[in-house]
């Protein structure tokens, strides 16, 4: 056995939820579509005539099969039943693979049959990333029997997940193309990234043109009619169709974080009044990703939280109470809110540009200037939306200040209290570049007494994104980064890193104007920050926190 099997089972025994059955049925069938095409679909249950609450789900990834078959044995061992759907295309089922657009209707003939199923008393759909898209895809369709959902790791707002102000977040998406284009590609992933014109790297280094890789890569503003019609509106909408309760469970550097929070604020009201927001200290993969810090109170156990919401929602029959867990970094707990909290105050620290140093009025005016070469771009590392590039995800120690010549660091005095944070920042700059169009990114961390520095948050934003730039010009541009809950600690202080890539988090910017997709050169570019009592140049930070719920973490 090996030692993810293991790891299973670990969780099973360690979650006190009792085997009450000794051995189980299994069974295995091709569920029909409307259009004909049958769907490899297996099961388990208690040994008995039931019926029993049944929990399902939807995979494209037959790699994971025995973890599936696993999850089944012990489910059915603690009174559930399981049933798996392969996608069209994938695992046994007949069909062509194109990943998202026949979920909708595959899934929703999945879910009838499945409650037609005697031996089903009611179902709870689990998910967690593909997996949690197939179960967001037929939240319009979902059958009596269905009570709820636990969706791990996904929003329903792709472009939120594709893009930032511009930037295509490659090591997401371009990395998934790749592993999921339905051929095995041998090109290798930094060089795919790199590749210009970028719209040509299917058939150029892939083996064949994706029109839905290309799709994604070409269409950079969500007002985009591809965002705001067919499958991506139809997703975008899902979150208003479902009127059961929903969990939802994310990481705080998990690259679907963005686009889950605003899946759970678009919830109906049905739905959202009995639904659970549960966002830990984990990566994509629920690994612990926050270096430098005590870690002892994560519960990250996927398992141990499927088996709870479902005890509580098919087991107990009960209509949980809506809430929202959050973990709170640096502090190593858990608070709870009725609601996502909004900042109650904000505080600003201002770059000073002559001093190196962030401060907490704005000082007199200073500027700083470096020189962006595309061809040259800042790896990633410490980051919040990294899939490929797995060893750089999280909270990470990073490099000392100014650690590249297109690096400007900035540093505020020793905390004199706790810096709790709940909720986004912003970092507001005033900026120049001899380019019409160009890139800057912003790094947040926290230096530790001991002089280790650890980022909070990052985020990029594009310098043209919404209107046209003229080189010379200055500019406020605001980047805005995901909510976070993060306590710094008395005698810690803050620092800000402002540069122009992020690589291959976010593709490497060009300097050129236009959809980036389509660019066959880069060129440098000079890059000015202008700091002072004229040019605002600033963190701004949530503040104190919201009132708490009256339950807490499980």
């Amino acid at each position: 056995m090996d030692e993810r099997m293991k790891a299973i089972i670990d969780s099973y025994k360690s979650s006190g939820v009792p085997e009450v059955y000794e051995s189980c049925d299994e069974g295995e069938e091709n569920v029909p579509c409307r259009d004909g095409v049958k769907l490899r679909t297996f099961w388990f249950r208690p040994k008995g005539a039931g019926p029993w609450p049944a929990i399902v789900q939807r995979s494209c990834y037959p790699h994971a099969h025995e973890a599936y078959r696993l999850h089944g044995q012990e489910l059915a061992k603690r009174g559930y039943a399981y049933i798996c759907q392969y996608c069209r295309g994938t695992g046994g089922s007949e069909g062509i693979w194109e990943p998202n657009v026949n979920e909708p209707d595959d899934g929703a003939d999945f879910i009838r049959w499945a409650d037609s199923l005697e031996w089903v008393e009611s179902i709870g759909y689990w998910g967690c990333s593909y997996l949690a898209s197939t179960g967001w895809a037929i939240t319009g369709e979902l059958t009596p029997k269905v009570k709820s959902m636990l969706l791990s790791h996904y929003g329903t707002e792709r472009f939120t997940s594709a893009y930032e102000r511009g930037l295509f977040r490659h090591d997401i998406l371009t990395a998934w193309a790749m592993g999921n284009a339905g051929r095995k590609i041998e090109a290798d992933y930094i060089d795919s990234c790199r590749y210009r014109p970028h719209v040509q790297v299917d058939e150029a280094l892939w083996g064949g043109r994706l029109q839905w890789y290309r799709d994604w890569i070409t269409n950079t503003h969500r007002d985009d009619p591809y965002w705001k019609d067919g499958f991506w509106k139809f997703m975008s909408d899902a979150p208003g169709k479902v009127k059961v309760p929903v969990c939802i469970v994310e990481g705080w550097y998990d690259h679907h974080l963005g686009s889950a929070l605003q899946s759970f604020g678009n919830l109906s009201p049905e739905a959202a009044a009995h639904s659970r927001l549960i966002v830990g200290c984990w990566n994509h993969g629920f690994g612990p990703c926050s270096e430098g810090r005590v870690q002892e109170n994560l519960q990250n156990d996927e398992v141990h939280q499927v088996l709870s919401w479902f005890g509580e929602t098919l087991m107990e029959k009960k209509l949980p109470e809506r809430r929202v867990d959050w973990y709170v970094i640096g502090e190593d707990r858990w608070r709870s809110f009725p609601d996502i909290p909004s900042p109650q105050e904000r505080l600003s620290f201002y770059l000073d540009a002559g001093k190196g140093t962030l401060e907490l009025s704005p000082a007199g005016e200073s500027s700083a200037a470096y020189t962006y070469d595309p061809n040259d771009p800042v790896p990633s590392h410490g980051a919040e939306s990294l899939f490929a590039t797995f060893k750089e995800v999280g909270s990470l120690e990073q490099p000392g200040p100014n650690w590249r010549s297109d690096v400007l660091s900035f540093v505020s005095a020793p905390l004199e209290q706790d810096l709790p944070l709940l909720g986004g920042i912003e970092v507001e700059l005033y900026v120049m570049s001899t380019a019409a169009d160009t890139a800057f990114t912003a790094k947040l961390m926290e230096v530790t007494p001991d002089g280790r520095a650890y980022n909070i948050r990052g985020s990029i934003a594009t310098l043209a994104h919404k209107e046209p730039y003229t080189p010379g010009h200055i500019r406020r541009l605001t980047i805005s980064m995901w909510a976070v809950a993060f306590t710094l600690r008395a005698g810690s202080r803050l620092r800000l890193d402002v540069s122009s890539s992020d690589f291959p988090q976010y593709a490497v910017h060009t300097n050129l104007p236009g959809c980036w997709a389509e660019q066959e050169r880069a060129v440098t570019a000079q890059q000015t920050v202008l700091c002072g009592e004229k040019w605002h140049s600033r963190v701004i930070m949530p503040g104190t926190f919201a009132p708490e719920a009256p339950a807490s973490q499980d």
